[in-house]
């Protein structure tokens, strides 16, 4: 049974001739009276009285009728839904991100690609960046912004990875306070003497940090530890202290002000989909809209350039 079959019962069934209906159908009439021979061997029945100058139901045909009617309306449905679907009219796409990406880049993608597909329904994930490649490789997500390098190494399926920028770590402090340092450049050593803020041990960025302090043989002055990033630029901004943050949260931010470090340390931003799953029209979509973003991110803000 396919749906040209069904085509053919309604259309014979509503103009009663198999002449006119293989005309409607733009058909051959031998070949519209195949296709119901065919369907009656298959269903065991016979679809149609054949009397002479007319055609009418047989109780068969008259029980297939309304099922006809709504496989047909069903198959008209699905292919206006997968029209819009195609058209970004409406749909649905998963983003990961990590938590600095969330409150920076992604706030201003979503809003971006809102308003140009308002139909789209976008799923947002706040995971690390270990985190972001599970949930990649067992199909949660549709496409992730990760950081750092490596963290896609361990991943059980092929990723595509597109390097979108270079954001340095520097320190925030409250805008409201004097300057930590006079040329804008503070040392690992001046910062583990001020009061530090420290996100969770299981920060990618928190490991990173407490590396380097290692590395220099310091001992940094906690003041508050294991707060989100949210948390932690609302502390700072109100004076509590200081933190090492990605330099993409303090874009916009008037109430921080940012210090480089002497000892430069950056990451790479980067946007990454399995390799094995083309993406859909709306993935693809947000795709462009990201890349489009990053571009702007690194033209406009200082400490942040384009990758590559």
């Amino acid at each position: 049974m396919n749906l040209e079959q069904l085509q053919g019962v309604v259309e014979i069934a509503r103009t009663g001739n198999f002449t006119r209906a293989a005309d409607a159908l733009h058909l051959a009439q031998p070949s519209l009276s195949r296709q119901i021979a065919a369907l009656e061997r298959e269903l065991g029945a016979e679809l149609f009285h054949r009397a002479r100058g007319h055609v009418s139901p047989t109780a068969a045909g008259a029980t297939l009728l309304p099922y006809a009617r709504r496989i047909l309306a069903d198959a008209d449905a699905i292919r206006q839904e997968m029209g819009e679907i195609a058209g970004l009219r409406r749909g649905r796409v998963r983003l990961g991100a990590t938590p600095s990406l969330c409150t920076s880049i992604v706030t201003e993608v979503v809003g971006a690609f809102r308003d140009r597909h308002p139909g789209i329904e976008i799923s947002v994930l706040e995971r690390g960046s270990r985190g972001l490649v599970d949930a990649l490789a067992e199909g949660e997500l549709d496409l992730a912004l990760v950081t750092s390098s490596d963290a896609t190494a361990a991943s059980p399926v092929s990723l595509t990875r597109t390097p979108l920028l270079v954001e340095d770590l520097v320190v925030v402090s409250s805008s409201t306070s004097p300057p930590l340092a006079e040329d804008g450049r503070i040392g690992l050593a001046d910062l583990a003497r001020l009061p530090l803020i420290a996100f969770p041990r299981s920060y990618d960025l928190r490991v990173a940090t407490d590396a380097a302090f290692a590395g220099a043989g310091l001992r940094p002055a906690f003041v508050v530890e294991g707060p989100e990033m949210d948390a932690v630029l609302r502390f700072v901004e109100r004076g509590v202290g200081v933190a090492i943050v990605p330099a993409l949260v303090h874009h916009g931010r008037a109430e921080l002000r940012a210090t480089a470090l002497t000892a430069a340390m950056s990451r790479t931003v980067s946007l990454a989909r399995r390799a094995d799953m083309p993406p859909s029209h709306a993935a693809h979509a947000l795709q462009r809209t990201i890349v489009a973003t990053a571009d702007r991110f690194a033209s406009a803000g200082a400490f942040i350039s384009r990758a590559g």
